[in-house]
């Protein structure tokens, strides 16, 4: 048991630095993100595990793989495992070959020790399903990797140790689907007791596009909210790529706090020590839970570029025939370019306990397998670690801070100085008390439009100094800090590092400059700072001395700021652009519909109908009304749903600027997506019209037995295939309609330019022709104005198509499907629309409310929209259903 237990503790320390090497072929190093492949010795092999029949007859779009090279993969043939086993699951259009990186490694490392512990790596096949996009399958995806898990464990079962748990790695959305698996009815929880993820969006879905996929988060989430005093035996953790991700923003990879549940840790990989760079998102066991915990706090928080002890010797010997030396002041440096033997360097504390609070270390060395090892002539207490502080910057920077008042029964520090083998070694070291190395700076205020500034100057005699960052606390405050280096002396000088740290959440990001420089940092949030946390964010200096530093943050209102501020709102609501869209395209309509009733035209531009005005302040009025308890009760006893931009509100992400900014974004590209799209329309119609010669306009019926068959037709390819494939058909139909009467159109203008030419009087030109193009016209307008929306409702719709289509040769009905109820109805008013004119419309004692609806869909859109983009294509339906009725009333 004692062998077993460090084997298992070596895993999880292994497993854990493994998984910041990333799920791709790449490994990013230090602080420029450079890349280099990891190397392939020998061939990969992805072994195929077979199933039990009942499980392949069920899940025939899934498989299992065993990962292997060479020799090893040749061993494992007749799955004779003896290894440790680690499950991947891939994310969103993952492949399971992705385990790759993370097998190789650890195969690597398992050489190393000659296989006296190693890892066999496992990994699921989900056919590259867009799961991010379409939620039907999340549920399918669980209920399999649990019929994975069954089966791994069963190849264990003749070992003499067999395990009985199996530790996952998921990335993207893999790792949501290895947390629903608590959530199954007939799941044990010891199956698992290790959860690594990266770049997961644990949150809330990135694109809701489906309520699939929302309903699956809610169930998720609540089960882990209800039922934490069951996860505490399960260790999780949340790696996040940081701002280099621009899929999964680094603030929905944070899992829940809970205070019953204390054994989860998120970290961004920009904060991890030795990773502390950015990632995109492609780069991306004991059976004691405190242990494990202690395990990854050791690797991915502290790291003292040790190996993990569980329990450190209180007294360390030192022993060698080394150099003594005693230092009395608050300030040392010793450096050295070739030295044979090592150095015990003796702080005494008693002279300095009481004038100095901190005691800081550093050292800058090329020999990366040299560290500190600090040593007490003191017994230390059991949480020494948990205030021992060791900040490794790179490979070549390492910092070593301790407070001494927490340390009453420390007498001296020892530090060991290696011996240098032909390389420059400097170490420095210094007493200094807190409040004298602390400065403040105001930042820039959300509404202050980047027009503060403010500036610190710092006449370095120290190592370290420490800037308070005054007012920063909301994600949508970015700005620069620039930190201007100058030294007194021209010798060579060691980087500094400067450290910008957010106590409130594992976020930190580290820059590495040059000295003299101009250094350049970027300063955002991922998640707001809590209501119940008094902290601030801090910037480390880590100096050299003899040198000026000057700090300042000044951004010009007419360069950064605005494109900062943007930035950020985008960074955090880009998903919600095709609602802003919609509801401008939506809003365009209806005052279309409203000039049609009273001037009989259907012309309106957009931008005369963008009004924010009209529909923010009724949602911010919501809002605000919410917050009192007499109306949440009204609310919620009219069966309302929550608005979205409360839920937004409460997790320090919205207020009213952000909406007015999406909304303006939304003007914009509903006005060119429109000109896109109509100039788009002309030039096929004017190709069409070369290659066929049209027809003349002819009235025709709304509805035919012809077109009553089509619509029965796309009705039943709805329910029996995919909803939205039928909602493709008739929205190619309905685009090649409207192609068709552009062409038509051209060719009327055309003769109409030809009879003028040739000096046609016009008393010759029939009034009732010039009405019937001018009704012409119009129905075009209005038709071009029906497909710009029905648009966005397919490509609303697309991922369930595709996955449809991925899928097809195994099951010819997609099921579930989240839009089939809409389609049927679509194809049916679409195939009414397409054959309507503005002829039956303007006269319809229904125009008037047609007209007006809009204006009410569009508010109910961006307020029960913005985090549920499924719901679009149900208030465009219904605008488009009184738009039906008023054809035949």
């Amino acid at each position: 048991r004692a062998q077993r237990g460090v084997r298992l503790s070596l895993f999880y320390g292994a497993l854990a630095a493994l998984v910041l090497l990333g799920v791709q072929d790449v490994m990013f190093l230090y602080e420029d993100n450079r890349c280099s492949m990891t190397y392939m010795y020998e061939y990969p092999e992805y072994l195929k595990i077979k199933l039990p029949k009942k499980t392949a007859r069920r899940y025939p779009a899934y498989e299992l793989y065993l990962y292997g090279e060479g020799n090893y993969a040749e061993e494992n043939k007749n799955l004779l495992l003896t290894g440790i086993p680690v499950l991947f699951l891939p994310g969103n259009a993952g492949s399971y070959k992705q385990v790759r990186s993370l097998g190789s490694i650890a195969l690597r490392k398992a050489e190393d020790v000659d296989f006296k512990y190693h890892f066999n790596f496992f990994s699921v096949n989900f056919n590259e399903e867009l799961v991010a996009l379409y939620g039907g399958s999340l549920q399918r995806q669980t209920k399999f990797v649990h019929e994975c898990i069954k089966v791994i464990l069963k190849l264990y079962r003749d070992r003499e140790f067999a395990p009985s748990s199996v530790a996952i790695v998921g990335h993207s959305m893999g790792g949501l689907v290895a947390r629903a698996l608590l959530t199954l009815k007939n799941f044990k929880p010891e199956l698992i007791n290790l959860l690594i993820t990266q770049a997961t969006p644990h949150v809330a879905p990135v694109m809701p596009l489906d309520r699939y996929l929302t309903d699956f988060y809610t169930a998720v989430n609540n089960h882990w909210i209800l039922k934490a005093q069951d996860l505490r035996n399960l260790t999780t953790l949340s790696v996040a790529g940081g701002f280099r991700d621009y899929q999964v923003r680094s603030g929905l990879a944070f899992l829940p706090r809970l205070s019953q549940h204390d054994s989860a840790l998120s970290v961004v990989s920009s904060a991890v020590p030795r990773a502390w760079a950015s990632t995109d998102h492609l780069s991306i066991i004991t059976e004691d839970p405190k242990k494990r915990m202690s395990v990854l706090n050791h690797h991915f928080v502290r790291h003292p570029a040790k190996m993990f002890e569980e329990n450190p010797e209180a007294f360390t010997d030192l022993t060698g025939a080394f150099m003594w030396i005693t230092v009395k002041g608050s300030k040392w440096t010793y450096s050295v370019y070739n030295d044979s033997d090592g150095k015990y360097f003796a702080f005494p504390l008693a002279s300095h306990r009481k004038s100095y609070s901190h005691v800081y270390c550093e050292n800058s060395m090329l020999v990366r397998k040299y560290f500190f090892n600090v040593w007490s002539s003191a017994m230390f207490r059991n949480d020494f670690s948990s205030s021992f502080f060791l900040f490794l910057f790179s490979s070549f920077f390492k910092v070593v801070m301790l407070k001494l008042l927490d340390y009453p029964s420390l007498s001296h520090i020892v530090i060991q100085v290696p011996p240098a083998a032909g390389n420059k070694y400097t170490l420095g070291c210094e007493f200094f008390k807190e409040d004298s190395r602390t400065v403040q700076l105001p930042v820039t205020h959300l509404f202050s439009f980047g027009l503060s500034s403010s500036k610190i100057l710092l006449n370095s005699t120290g190592l370290f100094y420490n800037v308070q960052l005054q007012h920063f606390n909301q994600i949508y405050q970015a700005f620069k800090i620039y930190i201007d280096s100058h030294c007194q002396s021209l010798k060579e000088r060691k980087p500094s590092v400067y450290r910008l740290h957010i106590p409130w959440s594992y976020e930190d990001s580290i820059t590495v400059a040059k000295v003299p420089s101009l250094a350049e940092i970027s300063a955002k949030l991922h998640i707001a700072q809590p209501h119940n946390d008094s902290s601030l964010p801090e910037l480390n200096i880590y100096s050299s001395p003899d040198c000026q530093y000057e700090v300042s943050k000044t951004i010009p209102f007419h360069s950064y700021y605005p494109f900062f501020l943007v930035f950020q709102i985008v960074r955090f609501h880009a998903g919600a652009f095709p609602v802003y869209i919609v509801s401008n395209i939506l809003l365009t309509y209806g005052g279309q519909l409203s000039t049609l009733r009273s001037t009989g035209n259907f012309s309106l531009e957009l931008v005369r109908t963008a009004k924010p005005y009209k529909v923010e302040p009724l949602i911010s009025i919501v809002v605000f009304l919410q917050g009192f308890n007499w109306f949440r009760e009204i609310w919620e006893s009219l069966s309302l749903p929550e608005v979205d931009a409360a839920v937004l509100s409460s997790q320090d992400a919205w207020f009213p600027l952000v909406s007015l900014i999406l909304f303006l974004f939304g003007t914009g590209i509903a006005y060119w997506s429109g000109v896109f799209f109509s100039t788009s329309l002309r030039l096929f119609s004017s190709l069409w019209l070369t290659l066929i010669r049209p027809t003349e306009l002819q009235k025709d019926k709304l509805i035919t037995p012809r077109r009553l068959c089509g619509m029965i037709s796309l009705v039943l390819v709805s329910w029996t295939t995919c909803g939205a494939f039928a909602v493709l058909i008739i929205y190619l139909q309905y685009l090649f309609k409207v192609l068709k009467g552009t062409s038509q159109n051209s060719s009327t203008h055309t003769a109409k330019a030809q009879s003028s030419a040739d000096s046609i009087p016009e008393a010759t030109q029939s009034p009732s022709n010039s009405k019937t193009l001018a009704e012409a016209v119009n129905s075009l307008k209005m038709h071009i104005t029906i497909l710009n929306l029905f648009t966005w409702i397919v490509l609303l719709n697309l991922p369930s198509l595709i996955y449809w289509l991925k899928n097809l040769r195994y099951n010819v009905r997609l099921d579930p499907d989240p839009c089939r109820s809409t389609a049927i109805i679509l194809v049916c008013i679409l195939e009414i629309l397409m054959n309507s004119s503005t002829s039956e419309v303007k006269s319809s004692k229904l125009l008037r409310i047609a007209a007006k609806v809009p204006l009410p869909l569009s508010v109910a859109m961006l307020a029960f929209g913005r985090m549920h983009l499924y719901r679009v294509p149900h208030f465009v339906t219904f605008s488009l259903l009184l738009h039906v009725l008023c054809c035949f009333v």
